[in-house]
C-alpha cells in the first residue's frame, strides 16, 4: 500500500467553517475508560466512535494528539467504550474536562478483564488494542471487541455544539 502525502488545506481553507460544517453531523457520545497497569484509571469523552468490521469485530475511536490522557491510552492493555444514555450529559462534561480524578463518585463495575464499565451506559464495548494510526492532529485507535452488552434506552447525542437525546 502506498503512503499518501500529508494533506494540507489550501491557503484559503477556513478551519472554523470546516468545524461548523462537521457539527451538522449528529454523533453519539461515549466515554472511553481504562484501568492502567499501575492501577490508575483513565477516561475521556469522545464522539469519534465507529464500527469498522463485524468479522473480526473491530471498532475505532480517535483522540487529539495533545490530549492529557493520550499517554494513558497509549499504554492501556485494554479499554471500554461506554455509549452514554441521554441522562448522562453531566458525566460526558465531567470526562471532557481536565480533572485529578474523573472517577470520583462515578459508579462503575470492573469488567472480566478489570476495565471500568460505567453504570447506566446504553452499550459498552470491551476492547483490546489492535492498532493505532497518527492522522493529522489525532490518533485513531482500532480496538478488537472481546465483549459487548447493551440496554435499549435512549442514547446521548451531540449536534451543533449541544447535547441531544437520540431515539
Amino acid at each position: 500500500m502506498q503512503a499518501h502525502p500529508p494533506c494540507a488545506p489550501s491557503a484559503d481553507f477556513d478551519s472554523h467553517y470546516f468545524r461548523k460544517a462537521l457539527s451538522q453531523f449528529a454523533t453519539g457520545v461515549t466515554i472511553v475508560t481504562a484501568a492502567l497497569p499501575d492501577g490508575r484509571l483513565a477516561g475521556v469523552t469522545i464522539n469519534s466512535f465507529s464500527s469498522v468490521s463485524l468479522d473480526p469485530p473491530l471498532v475505532l475511536w480517535s483522540l487529539a494528539r495533545t490530549a492529557g490522557s493520550m499517554a494513558a491510552f497509549e499504554q492501556a492493555e485494554g479499554y471500554v467504550i461506554n455509549v452514554l444514555a441521554d441522562t448522562q450529559a453531566a458525566l460526558a462534561q465531567r470526562f471532557a474536562r481536565p480533572s485529578e480524578d474523573r472517577f470520583e463518585q462515578v459508579g462503575f463495575t470492573p469488567s472480566a478483564q478489570g476495565q471500568p464499565v460505567l453504570d447506566g451506559a446504553v452499550a459498552c464495548f470491551e476492547c483490546r488494542p489492535r492498532s493505532r494510526y497518527v492522522e493529522g492532529d489525532h490518533v485513531i485507535f482500532v480496538g478488537a471487541v472481546e465483549r459487548c452488552q447493551f440496554h435499549p434506552h435512549r442514547a446521548l447525542g451531540f449536534h451543533r455544539g449541544r447535547f441531544i437525546a437520540l431515539s
